[in-house]
C-alpha cells in the first residue's frame, strides 16, 4: 500500500473494517458452539424456548389465565398486555418507585422486576382483585375517605403494600406503617394521607 493509500485510510473506516470482522468472527464462533452444544445433548428440541413464547398458566386474582410468554417478560408486563389488566402501573421499570406493586403468594413484590414465569404456580393478586364481589375493600374505602390520592398513578401499588401490611399485621403501629409503603413513591406528597388511611382500616373507622 502507498504513502497516499494510506493517508486515504480514515479512523471512521478503519474502526468500521475491524467491526465487520469481529462480528463475523462471533458469528462464526457461536454457530460452532451452538453445533458442539447440540452434539453433546445439551441443547435439544425439548429445552429450546420456541420463538413464539412458552405456553403457561397464571393464576391471577383467583381464576386460572392461559398466556404465551416469553422468557424475559416481566410480571406487570404480561398482567397489562397478557392478562389486559391495567391497574398496575409500570412507573419507573427498575423496582424503584413501587407503582407496579402486586401480591404474590401473598407477599408485595414489584412486578416489574419479577418474571412472569416465576410467578407460576403462585397466587397472583393486583389491585383489581382487591375488592370483593364488586364491593371495595376497606383499605380501598380509608383511601377515598381520606383523600390518599391525587394523580392515582402510584395509588394501586400504595393500596396493594398497605393491604399486605394489614393482612399481616391488623393493627399496626406508625413506624410499621411506614416501613410497609416506604417502597412505593409518590409524587404528588399523599404520604400523611395514606397513614390515615391506613390507621383508620385497622381501627375499623373505615369498612
Amino acid at each position: 500500500m502507498s504513502e497516499k493509500e494510506r493517508k486515504n485510510i480514515s479512523r471512521r473506516s478503519f474502526i468500521k473494517g475491524v467491526g465487520i470482522t469481529t462480528a463475523g468472527a462471533a458469528a462464526l464462533n457461536s454457530g460452532v458452539m451452538a453445533k458442539q452444544l447440540e452434539k453433546s445433548g445439551l441443547i435439544n428440541d425439548s429445552n429450546i424456548v420456541p420463538e413464539e413464547g412458552i405456553k403457561t398458566v397464571l393464576e391471577v386474582n383467583g381464576k386460572r389465565v392461559k398466556v404465551l410468554l416469553e422468557p424475559r417478560t416481566t410480571l406487570a408486563d404480561a398482567l397489562r398486555i397478557d392478562v389486559h389488566l391495567t391497574g398496575t402501573k409500570i412507573g419507573c421499570n427498575r423496582g424503584a418507585c413501587g407503582a407496579c406493586t402486586v401480591l404474590l403468594n401473598g407477599k408485595p413484590v414489584n412486578s416489574c422486576m419479577t418474571l412472569a414465569l416465576d410467578a407460576v404456580g403462585l397466587p397472583i393478586t393486583t389491585i383489581e382483585g382487591v375488592e370483593t364481589n364488586g364491593e371495595l375493600d376497606a383499605i380501598q374505602n380509608a383511601f377515598i375517605e381520606n383523600d390518599a390520592m391525587q394523580c392515582g398513578f402510584c395509588t394501586s401499588g400504595m393500596v396493594i403494600s398497605s393491604k399486605a401490611l394489614l393482612d399481616s399485621n391488623p393493627n399496626p403501629n406508625e413506624e410499621e406503617i411506614l416501613e410497609a409503603v416506604s417502597g412505593n413513591l409518590c409524587r404528588c406528597g399523599t404520604y400523611p394521607h395514606v397513614v390515615n388511611a391506613i390507621k383508620d382500616t385497622a381501627n375499623g373507622k373505615v369498612k
